[in-house]
C-alpha cells in the first residue's frame, strides 16, 4: 500500500516561502526530488505564488529541467495577488529540480509542500 507524507520544499527554510530572485534561466531552486526512479517513488509537488509587486509579474517555473518550452510553466501574475495555484500536484523523481524565475527579482515568492509518495 501506498503511503504520502507531506514535507516542506527543498529550497524553503522551516516551511517558509521561497523568494524568486532570478530573473533568467537557470532559476531561483524551488525543490529537488526525490532520488531515483522506482515507479512508486516520487514527489507530488504544490507550488502557490504571491507577486508582492504593484505590477503584473510573468513567472516561469523550470519543472524538472531548463529546456523552453518542454520543461516551462509560465504563468502571469496580476499586482498583489496570491495565493495562486501555478503547480497542482505534478510528479517528479530521480533528483529533477524545480527552478523558477520572474520578470522581476525579489517580486515573486512561492510557497507549498510535496507529498513524499512510497509504495
Amino acid at each position: 500500500m501506498a503511503t504520502a507524507v507531506k514535507r516542506k520544499l527543498s529550497g524553503s527554510t522551516d516551511g517558509r516561502g521561497v523568494k524568486v530572485v532570478a530573473t533568467a534561466t537557470a532559476g531561483t531552486t524551488i525543490h529537488t526530488a526525490v532520488a531515483g526512479t522506482t515507479a512508486g517513488t516520487f514527489d507530488e509537488v504544490w507550488l502557490y505564488a504571491y507577486n508582492s509587486d504593484t505590477s503584473t509579474r510573468i513567472l516561469t517555473i523550470e519543472y524538472g529541467g531548463v529546456s523552453a518550452p518542454d520543461d516551462n510553466i509560465v504563468v502571469s501574475l496580476q499586482a498583489q495577488a496570491g495565493l495562486v495555484l501555478v503547480v497542482s500536484g505534478l510528479i517528479l523523481q530521480n533528483t529533477m529540480v524545480v527552478k523558477a524565475f520572474a520578470d522581476s527579482a525579489n517580486k515573486v515568492i512561492l510557497f507549498g509542500f510535496v507529498n513524499a509518495i512510497t509504495d
